[in-house]
């Protein structure tokens, strides 16, 4: 008798353990790649829903920058450089505008600065 009580209180303890590791690798999962990845969707959406005007610089997700020449409701049409190279692209492909990372490096480095009074 003595044996099976001291064997069902030894299961019952690995239980709890394997849930706890359950619950610490969802924490690892939900930190390195929901998370992130969830930043990005954000962002991403952010880009979608500026408004983008003619002559604003942009970059796309390939890495091609230039200058907006057309906007449609979906897509965007932008010169590349001196040559005149005239790409077409959807808007989600834009990675950033020129406005963006200077509103964003503005935020950062407001970040830094101290108050002084």
């Amino acid at each position: 008798m003595n044996l099976i009580l001291t064997g069902a209180s030894s299961t019952a303890g690995a239980g709890g353990s394997t849930i706890l590791m359950l619950v610490l690798m969802f924490a690892v999962f939900y930190f390195f790649f929901i998370r992130p990845e969830n930043k990005k969707k954000r962002k991403r959406l952010r880009i979608c829903a500026t408004p983008l005007s003619l002559g604003d610089e942009i970059t796309t997700i390939g890495g091609m920058t230039g200058k907006i020449v057309q906007v449609t409701e979906d897509t965007v049409t932008f010169e590349t450089g001196e040559d005149r190279v005239r790409i077409q692209i959807k808007k989600w492909g834009i990675s950033t505008t020129a406005k963006m990372e200077a509103a964003e490096a503005e935020a950062r480095s407001s970040k830094g600065k101290k108050k002084v009074i």
